[in-house]
């Protein structure tokens, strides 16, 4: 079974009704996931988010992140990954916080998948002819299949 590494916001679509949602179920047994263990503290983050903003309520936050919690993620130490992120990040002119999905799926040769759109881009425009992993939304992957 292929593994993809995968952000907090498509995690967060597995629990979380919103735009998106559809294309990531359709990512689930179908293939084996991987993270930075980064990603329990930015899910946790977004359902904070959700809360304080009113689109959920507390008992919600917590059911979702129980899921999440039990959702069959291999959650990787993010030591060996310090280096990397830091190039990636230097050379894309964004947050190392996402540069380490980056090279994570560098290191594991895996393909990246992201609900976030913006850095689908930068990595496109500003990766051409290099060595960076391949990155996708969602919706493409599921489209491939």
């Amino acid at each position: 079974m292929e593994t993809l590494i995968i952000d907090a916001g498509v995690a967060i679509k597995w629990v979380i009704e919103e735009e998106g949602t559809e294309q990531a179920l359709r990512l689930r047994g179908r293939y084996h996931f991987a993270a930075p263990d980064l990603l329990v503290a930015e899910c946790a983050n977004i359902l904070w988010k959700k809360v304080q903003r009113n689109e959920l309520m507390l008992e919600e936050a917590e059911l979702a992140s129980r899921l999440l919690q039990q959702a069959d993620i291999e959650l990787i130490g993010m030591r060996g990954l310090l280096e990397e992120t830091t190039r990636l990040a230097i050379l894309l002119g964004h947050p190392a916080y996402d540069c380490i999905y980056l090279a994570l799926a560098k290191q594991r040769q895996c393909l990246f998948v992201t609900a976030d759109e913006r850095l689908l881009r930068i990595v496109q425009q500003k990766a051409v002819g290099t060595t960076f992993p391949r990155c996708m939304t969602p919706l493409q992957v599921s489209e491939r299949t």
